[in-house]
């Protein structure tokens, strides 16, 4: 398991890099997501926020939506306009373009080079950053070019804390259905985008809560209205909802116990597949990997692309129905 803060990076370090987020954002950051992106404790950040009030001067706005506290520098009547990136964040933003062109769709790729080409206008004569080093191998993936108006929207309702009337095809569903939601986080897995969200009240119908909150593919949406229902979001943590156990589909946790041999096991080891989880060697080219999973269907496809070089150990449920689509697999090559 890795550190839980970094321990080579000074204070100094930390009390800028909190100073240009703060500043340059203009938004309001939560005490837990700023200690994360410091990879500091919150008391640290607490500490860091009272210094550059005295030290400096600036105003840190504080304010509270539900148990969380947030902070912010308003922007000054002084325009940054003439702040520009350098070379070094230049690079690192092609990069990231080129990695997520195939993720983002057409219209917000171009967007994204729209901007860092008004950027590369202001760097200083003789620097260049091409972005021909990068690209992304993309077999298999979603073209969102269709929902660029939609995802531009969800943003927007986000940003605005408003209802979203939604048009939805479910995967197992022979039409789109309508749901009122409030849209709380947009997010990757897995080459797809997916949102987050809340069940909210349909209008003129009584609102029964959900077993679990709404988990939607972007693909899939057909349509996003805004509405003029304003909302509060409930306290969520995504970390904690999702960052937690194996798996996107979110049921009860349980935990797994997996043999890797031959190839599997050194990829295995090279990855993170749960916060909590153990892999002990065993020999040459073997391992066993133990941690949790709140998906069985996501678990079990994974375990198959591992073919002979994956055994699945425990829960013991899971192996019996793991062997029955291994022997019905079979009889459909037989």
């Amino acid at each position: 398991m890795p550190e839980k803060y970094d321990p080579y990076k000074s204070y100094g370090e930390k009390l800028i890099g909190l100073f240009a987020r703060l500043l340059f954002s203009g938004e309001s950051h939560s005490l837990t997501d700023l200690a994360r992106m410091l990879d500091c404790s919150k008391q640290t950040v607490l500490r860091l926020i009272d210094n550059i009030r005295k030290a400096y001067g600036v105003n840190i706005e504080e304010t509270k939506q539900g148990n969380r506290n947030y902070y912010r520098i308003r922007k000054s009547i002084v325009s940054l306009q003439n702040i520009s990136l350098t070379e070094a964040e230049l690079k690192s933003l092609q990069l990231c373009k080129a990695f997520t062109r195939h993720l983002v769709g057409k219209k917000l790729y171009e967007e994204a080079t729209q901007a860092i080409l008004k950027s590369k206008a202001s760097l200083a004569a003789g620097y260049q950053v091409g972005e021909c080093h990068f690209t992304a191998f993309r077999p298999g993936t979603i073209d969102y070019t269709p929902q660029h108006q939609i995802i531009h929207a969800l943003i927007d309702a986000m940003e605005k804390q408003q209802v979203c009337k939604l048009t939805y095809q479910s995967v197992n569903s022979p039409k789109p259905k309508k749901h009122y939601i409030k849209p709380i986080k947009l997010f990757s897995y897995h080459d797809a985008i997916y949102l987050h969200a809340q069940r909210a009240k349909e209008p003129g119908k009584p609102y029964v809560a959900p077993k679990y909150d709404p988990l939607l593919a972007v693909h899939r949406m057909k349509a996003v209205e805004l509405t003029d229902i304003k909302f509060q979001p409930g306290k969520f943590d995504f970390e904690k909802a999702y960052n937690q156990q194996f798996g996107i589909i979110k049921a009860k946790a349980f935990d797994v116990e997996v043999v890797f041999t031959g190839w599997a096991a050194a990829y295995v080891s090279e990855r993170m597949w749960s916060p909590n989880q153990k892999i002990i060697p065993r020999g040459k080219n073997k391992i066993i990997l133990r941690f949790t999973s709140s998906s069985e269907p996501e678990l079990i496809s994974w375990l198959l692309s591992f073919g002979e070089e994956a055994k699945l150990i425990h829960p013991e449920s899971l192996v019996k129905e793991l062997k029955s689509k291994i022997m019905k697999l079979a009889e459909s090559y037989s």
